[in-house]
């Protein structure tokens, strides 16, 4: 019998899914920021552009927004580090790092948008 050498990894159908549902959300995204700059004249202005962020609906898109950034990033990083950092120790802590730096990130985003 064949030892089983446990990596870690998550390849598969729900990995793959999972990046392309956040691609799809960011994409969206992107076109609802383009569409709202362009028609609410948000670039004219300071104060405009605060306007277009205070709404709540928009407060919300971007908040989902910056949530699937982030997991895009986690699964794209974390399957680098699974591919090409071979010891288990080293993978471990780079995967820790980046987990805590994403998670940073987001809740710095959401602190921004939601003025907490």
């Amino acid at each position: 019998m064949k030892a089983r050498i446990v990596v870690g990894a998550h390849y598969g159908l729900k990995d793959w899914l999972a990046q392309r549902i956040t691609a799809v959300i960011m994409a969206l995204y992107t076109l609802v920021l383009g569409a709202a700059i362009l028609f609410c004249g948000a670039a004219e202005s300071q104060e405009n552009w605060r306007a277009l962020f205070t709404n709540p609906l928009m407060g919300m898109v971007t908040s989902l927004f910056v949530v699937a950034l982030c997991y895009h990033a986690w699964v794209g990083v974390r399957d680098i580090w699974m591919d090409y950092v071979k010891p288990a120790s080293v993978r471990l802590t780079l995967h820790v790092l980046t987990l805590v730096a994403l998670v940073g990130y987001a809740a710095w985003a959401v602190r921004i948008l939601w003025r907490l």
